[in-house]
């Protein structure tokens, strides 16, 4: 029986808060604290909360388990459903997504889900499935922006600008909650980007509010700049209609497909499901996907490995797809490539492939920085996104595992566990693989585009033809997943490699050498203490106000300064009424401030994230801290 709270859809969350009175929204914040440890739960599924003697609030999820209409949420006291007892406890679950689809990384989202990540089941495609999900719809891109959609951006606008101006600190459960209302209109007018936006900063501003383990302030920062830029170039009118997004998950039929296993990988995500993916690639290298995500946490990403693949009924777990492959007749595909379970489907299996051979080998033919320009120069599809190449072990250093391409004058790399949990293989695995220093080996990963040359591995194999390699299971295919396959000491090779010279350090980090900094610290500095922190973080002297942006304006970021010194002062800008008096200032000259700011720093911070994998030298200046 899972101790998971269930997923709340996000406007039923909003319509409780919003039915409160002013009195009861204050107390709400501190209504939810504590609801989820006193959460009793039933072998049906339902979650009761116990409010004193008089008030007992019921949760009964559908069948996809997700709470998705008010009527699922009950609470016996006479307010009802107006009470605070049942709002509180729909804010302590976690945020169900609108269009359901799953993450593929720790968050980053993550992956992933980067601020958070996606909490919903796998969804059903329009050719039948057992799981009953809610209706998906496809909206294309329109030639250009209905009445509505403009309403509906620019509401969400304002709302968001009101939350940066809060900041964490003041960003409770009343002002994720209008978040949620103008999210779930800007579904209904069909601007499905905007709403993923709105979601993704709300989930991070509880992560960062209750102080959860992994969170990281820049993660939230990303999630605003995102939600920012999507709703106020919409709101504009002048953006382009590809900016309204896609629904997403819509499944197309695909035709006859031939598929290869690459790798698998476990998802975990904050709001209680698990399940994996196992990464698949078509003879003309078309990448594609079959995913089992359910709710289930982290012990329904360690069993799913080797659960059956429910794919036209072929006879195959994910460890053996993983390493072998299907020919599918009447596959439906889904827009990012993940392959969908319809009645219609039928598969076929097919032997597995190694590394070595085609359509797996070019993966691994050209120099990391190439592939991780061309993902910086698209960054939509960057996410999910896998990147080969052959590296020599040069061993730990912190909680990074430092390796260099096996190129000439190639850079260090760093390679961090793409999922962090300590019950799942990939810590353990790359912890053993910094013992073994000169170790060959070849790596398939998702490049961290957020850190300078850093690549998360999925999985590793042997370098063909090379002797001090991995010595893997003839059964492994030559490959190990590193979320499920645990290397041992039997897969490595006897006897030392060459002496690899180990760096005095890890080497220039263009990014944290960089004055860039302290822009980054007074974005993350309004992100958590809100208008107000920014104001009081940049009052003083000239003379401190020359420590703080003469570095940037040395090392020719003068557009840096510029942009920095700009939002400070509008952060600090007080208007008066026509009697004289202070008035609290709108939030929208300040949320335009912050977000040009973030957005040249997002710019240059690619620039030399992109440098940091050449083996040339950064043209942009990095000295003058």
């Amino acid at each position: 029986m899972s101790t998971e709270l269930p997923p709340v859809a996000p406007e039923v969350l909003a319509e409780a808060v919003e039915h409160l009175t002013p009195r009861l929204r204050k107390k709400l914040d501190a209504a939810t604290e504590g609801c989820a440890a006193g959460a009793v739960h039933a072998a049906d599924g339902t979650v009761t909360f116990r409010f004193g003697e008089d008030a007992l609030v019921t949760l009964s999820p559908g069948p996809a388990g997700t709470i998705t209409t008010a009527e699922q949420a009950t609470c016996s006291c006479l307010l009802a459903p107006r009470c605070l007892h049942r709002a509180a406890a729909l804010g302590a679950a976690p945020l169900a997504d609108s269009l359901p689809e799953p993450t593929t990384a720790a968050d980053p989202a993550d992956p992933a889900d980067p601020a958070g990540s996606a909490g919903s089941a796998e969804p059903a495609d329009p050719a039948g499935s057992a799981e009953p999900v809610r209706p998906v719809e496809t909206t294309a891109p329109a030639p250009e922006l209905t009445a509505a959609q403009l309403r509906a951006a620019g509401a969400l606008w304002h709302v968001a600008a009101e939350a940066l101006a809060a900041g964490v600190t003041a960003g409770g459960a009343v002002v994720q909650a209008e978040l949620l209302r103008a999210a779930h209109t800007a579904r209904l007018a069909g601007l499905p980007r905007a709403e993923a936006a709105a979601l993704r900063v709300v989930r991070g501003l509880r992560a960062a509010r209750e102080r959860r383990a992994g969170q990281r302030l820049g993660d939230l920062t990303g999630a605003f700049r995102e939600l920012l830029h999507t709703a106020g170039m919409l709101a504009s009118g002048a953006a382009d209609p590809a900016l309204t997004g896609t629904a997403r998950r819509a499944y197309a039929p695909g035709g006859s497909l031939q598929v290869h296993g690459l790798c698998r990988e476990p998802v975990l995500s904050a709001t209680g499901y698990g399940g994996v993916v196992t990464h698949l690639l078509a003879p003309d290298g078309t990448p594609y996907s079959v995913s089992d995500v359910r709710p289930g946490g982290l012990a329904r990403a360690r069993g799913a490995g080797s659960a059956s693949v429910a794919l036209g009924g072929a006879a195959l777990d994910h460890a053996g797809l993983a390493r072998g492959g299907l020919r599918i007749v009447g596959a439906t595909v889904s827009p990012e490539g993940r392959l969908g379970a319809g009645r219609g489907v039928r598969a076929t299996p097919l032997p597995g492939i190694a590394w070595t051979e085609q359509p797996a080998a070019p993966l691994f033919a050209r120099p990391a920085a190439e592939a991780v320009a061309e993902l910086l120069a698209a960054p939509d599809a960057a996410g999910s996104a896998l990147l080969g190449c052959d590296v020599t072990v040069v061993g730990a250093a912190g909680e990074h595992l430092l390796v260099r391409e096996t190129r000439p004058d190639a850079p260090l790399l760093r390679l961090l566990p793409a999922h962090p949990h300590p019950e799942l293989a990939h810590t353990e695995n790359l912890r053993r693989i910094a013992s073994y220093p000169g170790l060959l080996l070849r790596v398939l990963g998702r490049p961290d585009l957020d850190r300078t040359a850093t690549l998360r591995p999925l999985a590793v194999g042997p370098v063909p033809g090379a002797e001090h390699t991995l010595r893997l299971p003839g059964e492994w295919l030559g490959r190990a997943d590193l979320g499920y396959d645990r290397l041992q000491g039997a897969h490595f090779p006897q006897g030392a490699a060459a002496p690899v010279p180990l760096p005095a350090a890890e080497g220039p980090d263009p990014l944290a050498d960089s004055p860039l900094w302290r822009v980054r610290r007074l974005l993350e500095t309004g992100v958590a203490g809100g208008r107000r922190a920014v104001a009081e973080a940049a009052r003083g002297t000239e003379s401190l106000a020359a420590a703080s942006y003469g570095p940037l304006r040395r090392a020719g970021l003068t557009g840096a300064a510029d942009l920095a010194a700009a939002l400070a002062a509008e952060a600090d800008r007080r208007p008066r009424d026509v009697f004289g008096r202070l008035a609290d200032p709108s939030p929208d000259g300040y949320a335009w401030a912050w977000l040009a700011a973030a957005t040249h720093l997002a710019a240059a911070e690619r620039c030399l994230i992109a440098a940091s994998w050449a083996a040339v030298p950064s043209p942009v200046p990095v000295s003058g801290r």
